[in-house]
C-alpha cells in the first residue's frame, strides 16, 4: 500500500489550497486517515483525522478553516485549507493507520506568504 500526497504550493495569506492523498490499494484498509504537518525544527503534529465511518476531527489551530473529507470510490482523502496563515507553512503528510502499523505519504510542501 502506498499513499501519494499532492496539492501543496505557494499561496498568499488568506488563500486556499486543497491537498489530496491517493491510496494505492483500498482506503478501507485503514482504520483512519489523517493529515499531519511538520514545520522546520518542529515536531510533526496532527492536523485532521477521519475514520473509516467518516467521523472527522481537526486540530483547534485549524478549526473553522480546514476540512478533511474522503471519497471512498476514488480511494482519496482531501484536506481543504481556507484562510491560510503564514503559520500554516509546513510539509503536510498523509497518514493511514491500520491495526498493525502506520503508513505515510511522501509529504507535500505548503508555503503561505504574508
Amino acid at each position: 500500500v502506498q499513499l501519494q500526497a499532492s496539492g501543496g504550493g505557494l499561496v498568499q495569506a488568506g488563500g486556499s489550497l486543497r491537498l489530496s492523498c491517493v491510496v494505492s490499494g483500498s482506503i478501507f484498509s485503514f482504520i483512519s486517515m489523517a493529515w499531519y504537518r511538520q514545520a522546520p525544527e518542529k515536531q510533526r503534529d496532527l492536523v485532521a483525522i477521519i475514520t473509516r465511518d467518516g467521523t472527522a476531527n481537526v486540530a483547534d489551530s485549524v478549526k473553522g478553516r480546514f476540512t478533511i473529507s474522503r471519497d471512498n470510490p476514488k480511494n482519496t482523502v482531501y484536506l481543504e485549507m481556507n484562510s491560510l496563515k503564514p503559520e500554516d507553512t509546513a510539509v503536510y503528510y498523509c497518514n493511514g493507520r491500520t491495526p498493525a502499523t502506520n503508513y505515510w505519504g511522501q509529504g507535500t510542501q505548503v508555503t503561505v506568504s504574508s
